[in-house]
């Protein structure tokens, strides 16, 4: 049985949203700052690895808007994000749990403690974030082109 976005709505895991071109420009506007951020080896490890974060999350929400929805605020609100991309931009397996993993490293590197990133895993997240803004920018051009400049 195959699980779509109208059923995550149903659930109330999902609300509908209508989307512009000006918000996906904005979103899309944050990410490569994001991206540039996260590589100056100036800030502290931790904040680069959350600022990468960031552009992934922004990543997943175009998706998500462009697809007609949005996650509510609140608990659980970056995770059904991420988990979206299943069913937005058809993300593999391993991307999605790679980047849950990173979601739950943040939580603890933003609210618990310092010192929770490695520079090693700073860099793969870039990487992450990277790859996923070229597979959503182009599936947004091939099946939503209106929403692009």
């Amino acid at each position: 049985m195959s699980v779509s976005l109208g059923d995550w709505q149903k659930n109330g895991w999902l609300k509908p949203h209508k989307t512009s071109r000006q918000e996906i420009a904005g979103l899309a506007a944050v990410v490569d700052p994001d991206l540039g951020a996260s590589a100056d080896q100036n800030l502290d490890a931790d904040w680069r690895f959350a600022i990468a974060y960031n552009a992934a999350l922004q990543c997943a929400a175009m998706a998500l808007k462009a697809a007609g929805y949005e996650a509510p605020k609140g608990g659980g609100a970056h995770h059904r994000t991420i988990e979206s991309l299943r069913l937005t931009v058809g993300c593999d397996v391993s991307m999605i749990d790679a980047l849950q993993a990173f979601r739950a490293k943040r939580a603890g590197a933003i609210y618990e403690t310092a010192g929770v990133a490695t520079g090693t895993e700073v860099e793969e997240l870039r990487k992450l974030a990277s790859e996923l803004r070229r597979i959503v920018l182009a599936w947004i051009k091939k099946h939503h082109p209106a929403l692009l400049k």
